[in-house]
């Protein structure tokens, strides 16, 4: 009996999922234009999206993506859940999209011939990244020639997430070896300062001086893959959470200092664990606190975003919005 009635809850939902979308899909305007066209547009990438034959055996830019996204040294697995993030804001976001006023807006042409001449050049000079960059614009300004320029505004977030999806590769490096002598710096002052525990710091490398443990702080490890991945976070966060755009841009800018902070506190527990363990141990700890660091990061994240939210109108039981009422009250008036 507990088994038929755990059932029932799981069907009607998915039967109430499957009815929502349909009565979307009915609804929506101009959805065979825009797919006859986005088809077109995603094989136009496809037959000819990369040049560099010699990098990665294919001219799908798509299949050049997926190279870039899970080769063994890439910082850019991030990419592959990016379009299903985006996707699952658009449905979160639904009934706003459903009502705003759509219409076939013939400048949208602009922007998709913007993205095929930035394409081109991208093709031309043999830089798939420019590409990808074009393959989103045009997937944006086809949905403008769709459903007019009140649906660019209102879906620009949370498309605007896709930037996340241009690999960075060696480009990185220029983020990285910053963030690498940051985090060495400050760890191993921390360390002889505060800690009391002696280490040396050679560029990007900290050992202790009778060598019981050394470590270089990698590009991997220094903050890239933390960073990217907690300004992803405090972008969806701050755009769902805020309407303000100081305070959107705040928790965007909170992400450098939450991925140095949690590199630093990560390596000083490597520190502490190989000062008294050895080296070994220190490595062991290495592999496992990054995801307790990102933790306290996400916190951090969430404490801020508790401590600037943004009152919300009171509603009576009849629904009749109070807000208003009450701020004359507390001003005298």
């Amino acid at each position: 009996m507990e088994g038929m009635n755990d059932e029932r809850p799981m069907t009607a939902v998915g039967e109430s999922f499957a009815d929502e979308l349909k009565r979307y899909w009915v609804t929506w305007p101009e959805k065979g234009f825009f797919l006859g066209l986005l088809v077109a547009w995603l094989v136009l990438f496809h037959r000819l999206g990369n040049s560099t034959l010699g990098y990665v055996d294919t001219a799908s830019l798509f299949q050049w993506l997926y190279t870039a996204y899970n080769s063994p040294s890439s910082d850019d697995g991030h990419g592959n859940l990016i379009p299903f993030v985006v996707l699952g804001l658009f449905w979160w976001r639904r009934e706003e999209l459903l009502a705003v006023p759509k219409r076939v807006w013939w400048p949208g042409l602009a922007l998709l011939a913007a993205a095929v001449l930035v394409h081109v050049a991208g093709y031309v000079v043999q830089q798939p990244r420019v590409s990808v960059v074009a393959l989103f614009a045009g997937i944006y300004g086809l949905m403008g020639l769709a459903w007019g320029p009140a649906w660019l505004r209102a879906s620009f977030f949370p498309f605007v997430l896709f930037v996340f999806c241009v690999p960075l590769g060696s480009l990185a490096e220029g983020v990285t070896f910053p963030l690498r002598m940051l985090v060495a710096q400050a760890t191993a002052w921390i360390s002889n300062e505060v800690l009391g525990i002696a280490v040396v710091r050679d560029g990007s490398q900290i050992f202790s001086p009778a060598r019981t443990f050394n470590y270089d702080v990698a590009p991997a490890c220094s903050g890239i893959r933390s960073l990217i991945s907690l300004l992803a976070l405090t972008v969806v966060y701050g755009f769902l959470t805020f309407r303000a755009a100081w305070k959107r841009g705040l928790m965007v800018v909170l992400a450098v200092p939450l991925a140095v902070v949690g590199n630093v506190v990560r390596l000083l527990g490597v520190i502490v664990v190989a000062d008294a363990f050895g080296q070994d141990a220190g490595a062991f700890v290495e592999q496992r606190l990054g995801f307790i660091t990102f933790a306290v990061a996400i916190g951090c994240v969430l404490g801020l975003g508790w401590w600037l939210r943004e009152g919300k109108p009171i509603a009576d039981d009849g629904g009749t919005v109070k807000g208003a009422e009450v701020s004359k009250q507390s001003g005298g008036g």
